[in-house]
């Protein structure tokens, strides 16, 4: 009887060795590799998102490993069957791993149980609390290129698809803000052929334009309306200011730079927007602003001197300097690494935490090389006490450090516009993944005509 059968059994035995086994070792492998990148991740701090993170339904997820594949940020693993979150702070809102997951088990959140994150209150047509008026892009917690870029267009498509009364003066689109997201539904508005003002506090572009010189530039292919699809899956600064202003040239888009907006006082049919130099009355507003608003100050004497900046624009400009760089994240990290590479230039790299562990990983590497080469001075556990025309006054370790100094460049994040947001009655909610809370309940200060 065996004798029948063994034939078949050898046939299966081998279909085991050479289909099923190497598969299997295949999973086991990449579930190690997963498992030590969730490990390396979490004892360097890095598995908390700076924004947003995908969130897997334990219940729903079946292992497909297809959201894997497709993240380009690397930000998921397969562990024990499932899909896990193994690097969190690489994360940058690409949503592809949510729109490939066969069985809908991911979903993009804001924040995690331990590190909150303030987001103004957004409905999913990109509409706050405030009647008409929107937001689109980083400032609603979404900063990829591409991404912003397609909100603006959305928002703008929500805010002129409405019937309520119009204010004979009023345009029918103001956007404030002109990257990314403002230039979307600038472009968008522009080619419904609505009326519309696009106001910028700089030159249009947004953060882009600040950007260090040559800065590789993470984005996907987009499509600017009236101008066309941009087939770039990355692109330098320069690259892409330049096709952002050919877009411009090419459809006519008007935009009014350095207008910076002070108010947005609301009214049943309109909103008043004041900047610094004129008003401007609209059915509806998009806010197209940076999350950072203004940069974060160090609050030590000194820090109104010239010599001071809060971005890096050509490294290549300054040489035989002595240069204190401020900051623990890629900024401050690709500025140090840079003013490093100058020919005569002294760097020194301040950092108040024991550890710099928020940067992509290429960008530690170039830091850790800069380090042990002498091109850059780290100094962690330190802050800036004092910043005078000639030097610099540390605090590191409890003891005073003077250091010659030409110049002085800070990275430390930026302040959430909240003071403009609140006094136009937008609420603001701190999220912890699933969960979030109102962090105040805003009221306008005052109202628009």
């Amino acid at each position: 009887m065996i004798g029948e059968w063994l034939p078949y059994l050898i046939v299966i035995g081998m279909i085991g060795v050479f289909l099923v086994l190497p598969t299997y070792v295949k999973l086991t492998w990449r579930e190690r590799k997963a498992r030590k990148l969730r490990e390396a991740s979490i004892a360097a701090g890095r598995n908390e998102p700076a924004t947003i993170r995908p969130l897997v339904d334990p219940l729903r997820c079946m292992g497909s490993g297809a959201c894997v594949k497709i993240c380009p940020e690397h930000v998921l693993g397969i562990i024990g069957g499932q899909a896990t979150v193994v690097k969190g702070a690489s994360c940058v809102g690409h949503g592809a791993c949510a729109a490939v997951c066969p069985v809908d088990a991911i979903q993009l959140v804001f924040g995690s149980e331990r590190r909150g994150i303030d987001i103004p209150d957004v409905a999913t047509n990109f509409e706050t609390n405030v009647p008409g008026l929107y937001i689109a892009g980083e400032l609603g917690g979404m900063g990829l290129i591409a991404n912003a870029v397609e909100q603006g267009k959305q928002a703008a498509e929500f805010a002129l698809d409405d019937d309520r009364p119009k204010h004979r003066e009023a345009v029918d689109l103001l956007v404030i803000g002109a990257g990314p997201a403002g230039l979307g539904a600038g472009l968008r508005a522009l080619e419904l052929g609505a009326t519309y003002k696009i106001l910028d506090q700089d030159e249009f572009g947004g953060a882009i334009r600040h950007y260090p010189r040559q800065k590789l530039v993470m984005t996907r292919p987009m499509d600017l309306p009236g101008y066309g699809k941009l087939m770039l899956h990355t692109a330098r600064k320069e690259e892409l200011i330049e096709h952002l202003e050919k877009a411009v040239a090419k459809t006519g888009l008007k935009i009014e730079e350095f207008q910076r907006v002070e108010h947005i006082l609301p009214s049943p049919e309109c909103f008043l927007v004041q900047t610094t130099t004129a008003e401007f009355v609209a059915r509806r507003v998009i806010l197209a602003i940076g999350r950072r608003g203004s940069p974060r100050k160090l609050g030590c004497p000194g820090e109104d001197l010239e010599k001071v900046a809060y971005r890096l624009v050509d490294a290549e400009k300054y040489s035989y300097q002595h240069i204190l760089v401020v900051g623990g994240g890629d900024s401050a990290v690709e500025a140090a690494v840079s003013l490093g590479e100058q020919p005569g230039n002294r760097v020194t790299l301040s950092y108040r935490g024991k550890d710099i562990n928020r940067p992509k990983e290429d960008n530690l590497k170039r830091l850790q090389a800069a380090v042990a080469a002498g091109t850059v001075d780290l100094k962690l556990e330190s802050t800036v006490e004092r910043i005078d025309l000639d030097r610099a006054v540390l605090k590191h370790h409890g003891e005073l450090l003077t250091l010659p100094n030409d110049f002085v460049f800070v990275f430390a994040g930026g302040v959430l516009p909240i003071q403009l947001l609140t006094d136009a009655g937008i609420e603001i909610e701190r999220h912890h993944g699933k969960k979030k809370v109102k962090l105040k309940r805003a009221k306008p200060s005052r109202k628009g005509p």
